[in-house]
């Protein structure tokens, strides 16, 4: 499994509509939006580099209204938390 973080500035009033057409794209598994100096990261996990490279290079890159990206590809993984399971904490208690 590849993974990588993609840092992403939208034009000026379009992080949502960017924010959903990443959502529906295969291999994007997350997006956030984000204070700083970026508006979204996205999260993309596929199979190989060369699906990687065609999502990043290709598909993101038809989508309107972003500036500027920088990708972050991920080396290791150092911890694999269920997020899932640490927001469910405390919530079966009545």
């Amino acid at each position: 499994m590849v993974t990588a973080l993609v840092l992403i500035n939208t034009k000026h009033g379009h992080i949502n509509s960017v924010a959903e057409a990443l959502v529906e794209m295969e291999g994007v598994s997350e997006v956030y939006s984000v204070g700083g100096r970026y508006d979204l990261v996205a999260i993309i996990r596929v199979r190989t580099n060369e699906l990687m490279a065609d999502l990043v290079t290709s598909a993101m890159l038809k989508l309107p209204n972003i500036d500027k990206t920088e990708t972050l590809i991920a080396f290791k993984a150092y911890s694999q938390h269920d997020l899932e399971r640490m927001f469910a904490i405390g919530a079966d208690a009545e």
